[in-house]
């Protein structure tokens, strides 16, 4: 069984720096260190990772609290003094995800990037991030599953029914996306990935499927006309993977197919004007040899 810890690791006079944004902070500089092995690997100056930092860092938070608040607005609404308070919890992952690819997008953009290539240079690297960053709901005891007797439960205080053992669906995910990543990053994209932007499509069916039947534990899972709001955008996300994939394979073998009948065309431009030249060689020796 997992001990109940305490949400604050340590002091600075009377600032409370607390686990939840150490944990959070220790996965996105592990996802950044490699992700800068990638782009070393890709021929691409890892410094320009700071330019990802500055725009998609601020960008991710504000926007997975926004999502996450635009969903708990009920109790927000009533306690504008807690929007900000993002050390207490409430970042939804799916709403950081959509800030940090438009940063990524803005970014590529600029720098004249391929987008597709970035989101899978860093694909595999957001699965270890969000493995890392999920323990500090355990820390904030939130994100948790329902009533059980597993021997893993973790205790959690309830305010109807006191202490209670659930599921610690934190932990979870933290395994889902620590084999994810794994998987991603040293066999998806060395064996299996054929084009540009296979990788990001795969983090996306892969996270999701994970993701579907973890929140079907959970007990705190965003609410939306009483129906799961992550599981629908799971399965949102699954079948965009799954079409993007075919997409980007079909659009792949169009442009070989028509590279291959412009390369078939020169061939037989190049034959027909090898054939003219010899036709014109041989009438020029025919006049040598009438002369």
């Amino acid at each position: 069984m997992l001990m109940t810890p305490n949400p604050i690791a340590f002091t600075i006079g009377s600032i409370e720096v607390r686990w939840y944004a150490i944990c959070i902070l220790t996965g996105i500089l592990l996802a950044l260190f490699f992700i800068a092995k990638r782009l070393k690997k890709l021929g691409i100056d890892p410094d320009i990772l700071y330019d990802f930092i500055i725009v998609c860092l601020p960008l991710g938070i504000i926007c997975a609290r926004l999502y996450y608040v635009a969903f708990e607005w009920e109790y927000y609404s009533e306690h504008l003094n807690m929007i900000y308070r993002t050390w207490n919890g409430g970042l939804a992952i799916h709403g950081g995800l959509i800030g940090a690819f438009l940063g990524v997008y803005l970014v590529c953009r600029h720098h004249k990037l391929d987008f597709l290539k970035m989101l899978d240079v860093a694909a595999p690297c957001i699965l270890l991030a969000q493995a890392v960053g999920r323990w500090g709901n355990y820390f904030n005891m939130e994100a948790h599953g329902s009533i059980t007797n597993v021997p893993w439960a973790i205790n959690v205080i309830d305010p109807t029914l006191g202490s209670i053992m659930v599921h610690p669906t934190f932990l979870y995910e933290s395994i889902w996306d620590l084999i994810g990543f794994f998987l991603l990053y040293f066999i998806i994209d060395k064996k299996f990935k054929k084009f540009d932007g296979e990788l990001i499509c795969s983090y996306f069916i892969y996270y999701s499927i994970g993701r579907f039947f973890i929140e079907g534990l959970r007990t705190d899972s965003l609410m939306f006309l009483g129906l799961r709001i992550a599981q629908f955008v799971s399965l949102g996300l699954i079948l965009a993977g799954i079409i993007g994939i075919y997409v980007i394979r079909k659009k792949h073998k169009i442009k070989d197919k028509d590279d291959d009948i412009l390369e078939n065309l020169k061939s037989e431009n190049n034959r027909i004007e090898d054939i003219d030249n010899n036709e014109e060689n041989i009438i020029k020796d025919n006049i040598d040899i009438k002369n």
